[in-house]
């Protein structure tokens, strides 16, 4: 006969599993919902940056010095 060398302190029953398992899970989602609100709405601030009048008249601004270079025909 065959005897078992594990004590039954450290064994865990399917329902104690389980429910550590959804705990877990539960706490993974709540990061990831909170990942998700912090991207809409830094995508939102972005958005509104790139929308404000001085940061366009300055991404035009330097797009004309880029194409005054050496390098293009200046017959425009």
């Amino acid at each position: 006969m065959i005897t078992s060398c594990v004590s039954n302190q450290y064994l865990v029953s399917t329902m104690q599993l389980t429910v550590v398992l959804i705990v877990t899970a539960s706490i993974f989602l709540v990061f990831i919902a909170i990942a998700v609100i912090k991207m809409f709405k830094l995508k939102a601030e972005n958005k509104r940056l790139t929308d404000n009048s001085f940061y366009k008249s300055q991404v035009d601004q330097s797009y004309q010095d880029f194409t005054d270079g050496h390098l293009y025909d200046n017959n425009n």
